[in-house]
Formats: C-alpha cells, structure tokens, sequence
C-alpha cells in the first residue's frame, strides 16, 4: 500500500506547489529584484529606477573601493572564525556534559536553550545595560573587586570588537547546543558499552566514537555558524544606537542597513546585500568541501 501511495505524484505536487508560490512571491522574486536594483539608480526606499548606472556595474567597482566595506567584511570573517570556534565549541563541551548525567538534563537543555527565545533587540538593550560606561554592572563589578579604579568604556575603539561579539556569540551557543544533543542521542548506547568492554576511557570513548559519529552534525552546525555570522544585525545596530558610531565597528549586515535606510542609497545597499549572498554560499561550499560529510 505504501508504494502505491509513492506510485501517485499528483498529492506530492498538490502539497509541494502552494509551498513552492509561496518562496516564489517572497524569497525568489524580491532576490532576483534585488540582483537588478543593484544595476539601477535608486534613491530612496520605494521610489522608481531612474534607470540604469553607466556604467551597470557600477556599485560593485564602488563596493571593492569603499574602505567601510573592507572593514565590515573583515570583522564580519573575524566574526565567522569566533563563532566557529567559540559557538560550536562551547556547544559541544556544553552537550557533551549534559549527556553524562542523568538526571536535571532536560533542565540544563532549557536553560541553555532559552537565550534563542528572546528577543534580539532585548538583548542587546540588556547588554547595553551591562557595558555603560557610569553605573554599568560590568564596571561596577570590577571596581568592586578592586581590579579597576576608573570606569572603561567598552565601546571605544580599543574595546568595542568584544563589546560587539560578545552578546552575538552568546546567543546562539544554546542552537547549535541543542543539534549537538540531538545528534548524540542518535548514537547508539550499544557502541559505547562495547568500547567499554573494550576498555575504552571517558576521553578515548569522545575521540573516537562521539566526535567521529558526530561529524555530520558539527558539518551542520559550522555551515549554519557561516551564513548566520553574515546575517548579524539586530544585536549590533541595538547596542550602538543610531547606527555604527565607529568606522571600524561595521558588520556586512549593519553596513547594507546603513547604506539602504540611513544614506537611502538603495541601489548600493542591493549589491552589499548580493554580495553577502555569494560570500555565504562560496564560504559554505569551501566548508562543505573541506568538512563533507560522511557515511557510517
């Protein structure tokens, strides 16, 4: 009977068309308008072509001269390598821990889990809260415990890259947490009671069976680190209201923002919104190259 259900494509293609109309309308049609607004001259936000730059191509010479953009290419890469390591690392130190015990799991599953729920633009007021410069708790703290005697402010240039990656990093330790975990409930308990016949230790069990059988989900986890590092926005632009008062501070995310709804330079914001496309999908690629998956 289940083959015959196989057999007939017309209920497949009934439920699998509203679902593709609906990527048309509002993923597929705004990219490709996206792609040719980056070729048009375009004022502000909802006002018409004024026709084509000369030449086409224009705002992507524009963007490889713009040193704005260099910088928020650079620290949007530094944000990458730290979320790689740091988000996806402390995610699995974290569900590596969490499936040794037994009982209280579930607990540390929501509590590591809950900062995604939350708003980001809560967020970054919280964090903002946390690093101000009079009376903030980080400063507070320190002065208390006597390892500083004035306050920092932890948004000037010496500082601000922390300030801005800390909260991003944070956040969305708890997602990748909750795969990882997912994925080490997928490996069978047979195998580790055979390596511990086998006189297999706690670590020699994590080198070469868990971090092995889990080599697809980390693969999983660092092409979604990839595209989400490029995709930072809220968290930034909310802790530095008004915008990105640093020139070093831009991210590729806050950038094509600033460029399209402060500047109202909406033809340049397109192609910095194209280009992140590419960089996304070339990064992942070389990632899913380097890191293919693997079947056991």
């Amino acid at each position: 009977m289940n083959a015959m259900i196989y057999k007939k494509k017309w209920p497949l293609i009934l439920f699998l068309t509203p679902t593709f109309l609906f990527l048309t309308v509002y993923l597929y049609y705004p990219f490709l308008m996206n792609v040719w607004n980056s070729f048009n001259r375009i004022g502000g936000m909802g006002e018409a072509s004024r026709g084509l730059n000369n030449p086409p191509y224009e705002n992507y010479v524009k963007m490889f001269k713009d040193p704005l953009m260099s910088t928020a290419i650079k620290n949007t890469l530094i944000l990458m390598a730290l979320t790689v390591v740091i988000q996806v690392g402390l995610a699995l130190i974290l569900a590596l821990l969490v499936d040794q015990i037994k009982f209280g799991s579930q607990f540390f599953r929501t509590v590591y889990f809950f900062p995604i729920v939350i708003s980001a633009t809560a967020l970054g007021l919280l964090f903002n809260l946390i690093f101000l410069y009079d009376g903030g708790m980080l400063n507070q703290l320190l002065t208390n415990i006597g390892l500083i005697t004035e306050n920092i402010d932890w948004k000037d240039p010496s500082h601000f890259f922390g300030t801005l990656m800390m909260p991003v990093i944070w956040q969305y330790v708890g997602f990748y947490f909750v795969i990882i975990v997912t994925g080490l409930n997928n490996i069978s308990t047979d195998i580790y009671e055979a390596a511990e016949i086998d006189g297999a230790s706690g670590l020699g069990r994590i080198r070469y069976i868990t971090l092995p059988l889990l080599h697809n989900t980390l693969c999983t986890c660092l092409i979604l680190a990839i595209t989400g590092a490029l995709k930072v926005f809220d968290l930034p632009w909310t802790m530095f209201p008004g915008g990105m008062p640093l020139d070093g501070s831009w991210l590729t995310g806050t950038y094509m923002y600033y460029q399209t709804m402060e500047m109202a330079d909406v033809d340049y914001g397109s192609a910095i919104a194209v280009m992140i496309v590419v960089l996304g999908v070339v990064i992942s690629q070389l990632a899913n190259y380097i890191f293919k998956e693997k079947d056991y």
